[in-house]
């Protein structure tokens, strides 16, 4: 018969808390715990971006910001649960952190599905150096060599009738092709009222790339206030490595096109609305 605990297989879930500590430490199943958690969101994460990905190939901007709103919210949550390891102190973690080694959050391969499907594509480097099972490699690689959101976000904007290139995957968009997108989404940015549903689009990847920054960062302070700079249980150089990632961008022209935008004419536009009438 089903019920609560067989259609969420609650069994099952509650024996995948396994310690390796010996004798075990009080803090493990807590960070085994966040862990998995955060895996398990991972996953809808990846479900709903590739959703996301689906509309963009329909042109469905409206069912694309829809369900980013949802990535966005879950965003918000695993930024907010990294602090609960702050619980633990420095030395309730090294209680039991020799018995991790090598395993590392660097490895997790739904993380950097999420970058890969989301437009990082600098994969060739992490990959080299992770340790995963063959099946695991083989859906990163899948996903690099599929387009990434960014891809078809611009492909959408060109069917769309909106006049940008599409900015290389792997590498930094030129000054030609930056001209070009920013020319091509002033409008956008300049009368988001005019283009309602591609603005919202526009910076609903923006807010999914500043979550994942959010999240580096919270990540590498709370990893610096309990472990300080001793290199990470996979190798890594721990912080050091950590705090370089924080300047990775998914959709770095989205970012840039503010900057592009004409203060004085704007505000000389607005204020002809806003002015009060000269008295007689």
């Amino acid at each position: 018969m089903l019920n609560y605990g067989s259609y969420l297989k609650v069994p099952e879930l509650l024996e995948l808390q396994q310690l390796e500590s010996d004798p075990p430490a009080h803090d493990e199943l807590l960070f085994i715990t966040i862990h998995q958690a955060y895996e398990l969101w991972f996953k809808q994460i990846i479900f709903e971006l590739d959703s996301v990905a689906r509309c963009m190939r329909d042109d469905d901007p409206y069912e694309a910001v829809r369900l980013l709103e949802r990535v966005l919210k879950i965003e918000e949550l695993l930024v907010s649960q990294i602090h609960i390891l702050e619980t633990m102190t420095p030395r309730d973690f090294l209680s039991f952190r020799s018995a991790l080694s090598p395993a590392s959050g660097f490895q997790s391969v739904q993380f950097r599905e999420v970058e890969f499907l989301s437009g990082l594509r600098s994969g060739g480097e992490v990959m080299k150096n992770m340790q995963m099972h063959a099946s695991e490699r083989e859906r990163l690689q899948r996903r690099l060599n599929e387009p990434s959101l960014r891809h078809l976000f611009y492909e959408m904007l060109q069917r769309q009738g909106y006049d940008v290139v599409i900015p290389p995957e792997d590498s930094p968009a030129d000054l030609a092709t930056r001209q070009q997108i920013f020319a091509g989404l002033m409008d956008v940015y300049q009368y988001p009222e005019k283009h309602y549903h591609t603005y919202n689009l526009c910076e609903a990847l923006v807010s999914h790339d500043q979550n994942i920054l959010l999240w580096r960062f919270h990540h590498v302070r709370v990893v610096e206030r309990i472990i300080g700079t001793k290199r990470g249980t996979g190798g890594s150089s721990g912080v050091n490595y950590l705090s370089s990632t924080l300047s990775k961008r998914m959709f770095p022209l989205l970012w840039e096109i503010r900057g592009e935008l004409n203060d004085e004419a704007l505000y000389g536009t607005q204020r002809g609305h806003t002015e009060f009438p000269t008295p007689e």
